[in-house]
């Protein structure tokens, strides 16, 4: 065994006890205290071993990716990779969501009464609802907002009514659509790796991509297809700042301004679009006012809809800042948190990306080497590494507090392509899928 391998296998082993010592720590304050809120700590979930009709699926769709993904990653041209990586990554999305059944596992999913689809109904004047959003954010507000609906700008809420008004309301219709559009992030990441990076490292990274245990997160829940909507606005940027045409540039500001009235949090996906820019800064000083005037003129669109039609967006954050003290936000504490959320990373992304990162880490310290494709693999060390900036910024803002693992969907798919740099991908992409079978099927996830 290499020295690189057993550093690889002592960071999973440090990362494993992480996450021992968070599900440990936290039954003991969830017995004595019962302030943490969850019922598997540090994750939202029950115990309760189960099989389902995604099972054999799940079964045969992560062997599939086990066996064939890294030859199979290698062929094909980069077009019908992306969609092959689409596909398979749907596949695996639904399978893992079907272990517990249709109704359960997508149907019901954003039906609860925390969720979106409780308050379409309250939309029958958009503009109306917009202008009186702000006033039912608070828990002592007159007919105030479900959780997840005052905890994100409408924008959201928005989307599934306008699912609604196209015919395809409810929570089936709703799930499926989260799973289509979320699997797309992974597409799009890889989009964003080959522009600033190399086309080699994507497509090594792709099957790590399909087989994330964030999957089980992925199907059903909106911040799947949050994460897409960030994931695009990023590969777009990175398309506009390496390629021929500036045109992608207001396409990224569109997306990124609706990624902004999808979560409040996802802001922070900027410093990811910060790195694009500087990994191309030669490039970004060839053309800088044409491609400020398309991202600006892009970003401009969604905000200036929304506050002309009467959303205060720093009103309603505020107002939820203060939503989230009312409630177990205020309740669930910091000093467990702050730690445990990095055990949910570690769960939503797998060991495969601990050992990634470490040689992630090891490539910055040395200068990324001196082989061929080296400043490749330094360019994309360092978009991971924004990635994570992003994902630690948030966990320390303290308004991360539990439920991260789907939370931090639209950062951790970022740190996912690290995967590349790992050796024996087969071996490692074996671990990804266990993991989210047994996740899968020893809880049952839910928020």
């Amino acid at each position: 065994m290499s020295r690189s391998l057993r550093r690889d296998l002592y960071a999973v082993l440090a990362a494993a006890l992480l996450v021992t010592v968070a599900v440990l720590v936290g039954r003991h304050i969830q017995h004595t205290r019962h302030t943490l809120f969850v019922g598997w700590p540090p994750l939202l979930a029950t115990w309760e071993p189960h099989l389902g009709p995604g099972t054999p699926a799940a079964l045969l769709v992560g062997a599939a990716v086990v066996a064939y993904g890294p030859a199979v990653a290698a062929r094909p041209r980069w077009g019908r990779l992306l969609a092959a990586v689409w596909a398979a990554g749907t596949a695996w999305t639904v399978s893992l969501a079907l272990v517990d059944g249709w109704h359960k596992g997508i149907a019901e999913q954003l039906t609860t009464r925390s969720e979106y689809l409780r308050s379409v109904h309250r939309f029958p004047d958009i503009p109306a609802a917009l202008r009186d959003f702000t006033a039912h954010i608070l828990i002592d507000a007159p007919d105030n907002w479900p959780a997840h609906v005052a905890g994100h700008p409408p924008g959201a809420t928005l989307s599934f009514v306008l699912l609604d008004r196209i015919g395809l309301g409810g929570g089936g219709w709703a799930g499926t659509v989260c799973i289509v559009l979320g699997a797309t992030a992974a597409p799009a990441v890889l989009v964003a790796v080959r522009a600033l990076a190399t086309e080699e490292l994507a497509r090594r990274a792709a099957p790590f991509l399909v087989l994330a245990p964030a999957a089980v997160w992925m199907g059903t829940s909106a911040d799947a297809y949050f994460a897409a909507v960030a994931a695009w606005s990023v590969a777009l940027l990175a398309l506009a700042v390496t390629g021929r045409s500036l045109a992608p540039a207001a396409a990224s500001g569109l997306l990124f301004g609706l990624t902004c009235y999808l979560s409040y949090g996802l802001t922070l996906i900027a410093l990811v679009g910060a790195a694009v820019l500087l990994l191309c800064r030669a490039r970004v000083r060839e053309r800088p006012l044409a491609l400020c005037t398309l991202f600006l003129g892009g970003l401009a669109v969604v905000p200036a809809a929304f506050t002309l039609a009467g959303f205060d967006w720093w009103e309603a954050y505020r107002l939820l800042v203060t939503r989230y003290h009312q409630g177990a936000g205020g309740v669930r504490p910091y000093g467990y948190w702050v730690w445990a959320n990095l055990a949910c990373t570690v769960l939503v992304t797998g060991p495969a990306t601990v050992a990634g990162l470490r040689r992630t880490g090891a490539l910055l310290l040395r200068g990324g080497g001196g082989k061929a494709g080296g400043c490749g693999a330094a360019r994309l060390a360092l978009l991971v590494v924004a990635a994570l900036l992003a994902l630690l910024v948030a966990d320390l803002s303290g308004m991360s507090k539990a439920e991260t693992e789907r939370i931090w969907l639209p950062f951790a798919l970022w740190l996912l392509p690290c995967c590349a740099f790992l050796p024996h991908p087969r071996a490692w992409l074996t671990a990804q899928a266990l993991l989210a079978l047994l996740l899968n099927h020893l809880l049952r996830t839910g928020w």
